[in-house]
């Protein structure tokens, strides 16, 4: 609901009817909800018009926008969720990860490149929740997987709320954040005290983990050597001088035959991040018996359109809607 002329025209009435006594006192006996839904009405209209993707979605998707999901003021700590129009019942969602090597980019940058994907998830009945956390320069890990796991356990608990069913979980992610998505997914049966906030251990119903080119194992990234490498930034100290942290840090880490499923996409000539990490990946889901898919996109670099076609856009709505039903 974009904030224009007829919003303003939509509140006045509104406005209108508040009076106050001299003494500042309000007449109205109905002011407290009128300036409650006033203000409601504003922070949804300027969500709206200050959220850059939302016209990738279909028309009529409804943007819950920068919301706080760990109860402080930092700027990183903040979600949106977009819901498909006149939805009638609890419906399942997708937690949005960004990429951006654990150090730049925000809740809006990966979406600007899947339009095809996100609007076809909406269209299909699946809500999606995208989410910001702390770079690795802000806070190492394990605070970036805190964030994940504090912005789902919020979801989670306020699903009643936004009309989310917290039975039907996925993931998705981006490079860093595939890396997230799959460790996230990945450990969520583990329950790692170390991955919560408070050491608060939450188990949440992730049905299905999609990843786009994320790292999988820290130690054979191709700059794991380098103390100045992203990976070496996110752990303070370069995988190999540090294996054990590394290894705490790697998805492949917790491969078990209780994960859910993957779908995983890579490109053919990814020179950022080898195309064998999500080979290893898909190789230790293999082995313990795990569905999954692993496609190789043809002379596609580390990010871009050329994963949101018609044909992998088909790819993740039908994994999605047979791993959410």
């Amino acid at each position: 609901m974009p904030y224009t002329e007829s919003t303003q025209a939509a509140l006045s009435p509104i406005k209108k009817g508040i009076s106050f006594s001299k003494k500042g006192k309000a007449n109205n006996p109905l002011l407290i909800f009128s300036l409650v839904l006033w203000v409601s009405l504003a922070n949804v209209a300027f969500s709206q018009t200050s959220n850059p993707v939302l016209k990738l979605f279909p028309q009529g998707t409804v943007l819950h926008g920068n919301i706080p999901y760990n109860n402080d003021t930092l700027k990183k700590h903040l979600l949106d969720i977009y819901l498909p129009e006149n939805a009638k019942e609890k419906i399942p969602f997708v937690v949005f990860i960004h990429g951006g090597g654990w150090l730049v980019n925000d809740k809006y940058a990966d979406i600007g490149y899947m339009g095809n994907t996100v609007s076809a998830l909406i269209n299909n009945g699946i809500a999606v929740a995208s989410i910001d956390y702390r770079f690795a320069s802000q806070a190492r890990f394990p605070a970036l997987i805190q964030d994940c796991n504090q912005a789902l356990g919020f979801l989670c608990k306020n699903a009643e709320k936004y009309g989310l069913d917290k039975n039907r979980i996925a993931i998705m992610g981006f490079s860093a954040g595939g890396h997230l998505a799959s460790l996230q997914g990945l450990a969520n049966n583990n329950k790692v005290a170390g991955f919560f906030m408070g050491d608060t251990v939450q188990e949440y119903a992730i049905k299905a983990v999609v990843d786009y080119y994320g790292p999988s194992e820290l130690t054979s990234l191709g700059s794991s050597e380098d103390p100045k490498a992203p990976e070496a930034i996110l752990l303070g100290a370069s995988p190999v001088s540090r294996p054990d942290l590394a290894r705490i840090a790697s998805p492949v880490t917790y491969v078990d035959k209780n994960d859910p499923p993957f779908l995983i996409f890579h490109g053919e000539k990814d020179n950022i991040v080898t195309n064998r990490q999500s080979k290893l990946l898909s190789g230790w889901l293999t082995a313990n018996g795990v569905k999954n898919e692993l496609i190789i996109v043809k002379d596609a670099p580390h990010f871009g359109k050329m994963y949101d076609t018609e044909e992998f856009k088909d790819k993740v709505i039908a994994f999605l809607k047979d791993a959410l039903k």
